[in-house]
């Protein structure tokens, strides 16, 4: 008996070992470009990566729309992020597999040029929830905080000295976006918009970041991640992080 309890206890402990070390959710990273590509996209995968390591969560990184984006790999993963991504990237079978993703209760995360992706796909743009249309010269501006009440808001100041290429959107497709940031349209040197399109884009509110829940599922959104730099930024991961811990468990925060 003793030398059965000496085989036994060694194996459960092996057991909690594993189970204590589970990651928390996995998350797939989704990259694959058919416009600009983004020489940020490697500073993008790391800093995710890292983050995965810091918050214990698991992370594949890919470009193959054809390997994961199915309804048999996309059962692995609580979170798809469009890093970074451009053009028309998933044919008509893929984007089904991902609608039925988010009805059955997944979360998104857009990085940047998610919204200059897919512009032919309705269901897509309304849970984007802005589209993109144009930008200026890279440059300095004033972000403002929206709201503090949402996981990785915590850590903004009201408002902060921000460079980034600063997108200019289209009109909301969707009513239920919340914004977090937005930038003083004041503080930097807006280009004319292109033909037919508004002087002003948006007017004076100038949105930069925004979440919803979509369609059974839960939709978060930053223009922020432009410049390779930016993924190095402790604000900005701890934002990241806060999008996807939110698209993952659909759980809140209340920073006040």
């Amino acid at each position: 008996m003793k030398s059965l309890r000496h085989l036994i206890l060694p194996f459960a402990g092996l057991l909690f070992t594993q189970g204590a070390h589970a990651e928390q959710f996995n998350v797939l990273v989704f990259s694959k470009t058919a416009g600009w590509h983004h020489d940020s996209i490697n500073a993008g995968v790391t800093a995710i990566q890292d983050l995965g390591k810091q918050h214990n969560f698991d992370v594949f990184w890919t470009e193959d729309a054809e390997r994961v984006i199915n309804d048999k790999q996309l059962a692995k993963y609580k979170v798809v992020i469009f890093l970074l991504t451009s053009g028309d990237v998933l044919n008509d079978e893929q984007q089904g597999a991902f609608e039925r993703f988010i009805k059955a209760g997944g979360g998104f995360v857009g990085v940047h040029s998610a919204s200059d992706t897919e512009y032919g796909w309705p269901w897509y743009t309304k849970m984007l929830g802005h589209m993109f249309q144009t930008h200026p010269a890279i440059q300095t501006a004033v972000l403002k905080l929206e709201d503090r009440n949402f996981p990785g808001m915590d850590r903004f100041a009201k408002r902060s000295l921000v460079t980034e290429e600063w997108y200019r959107f289209g009109p909301a497709l969707s009513n239920k976006l919340t914004y977090l940031l937005s930038v003083d349209e004041a503080s930097y040197k807006r280009t004319p918009q292109p033909a037919g399109k508004p002087a002003n884009g948006l007017g004076s509110f100038h949105p930069v970041s925004w979440y919803q829940d979509y369609d059974n599922g839960r939709a978060f959104y930053t223009a922020l991640g432009h410049l390779p730099a930016t993924y190095r930024d402790p604000v900005f991961l701890h934002h990241l992080y806060g999008g996807i811990y939110w698209a993952a468990t659909g759980r809140t925060f209340k920073a006040d």
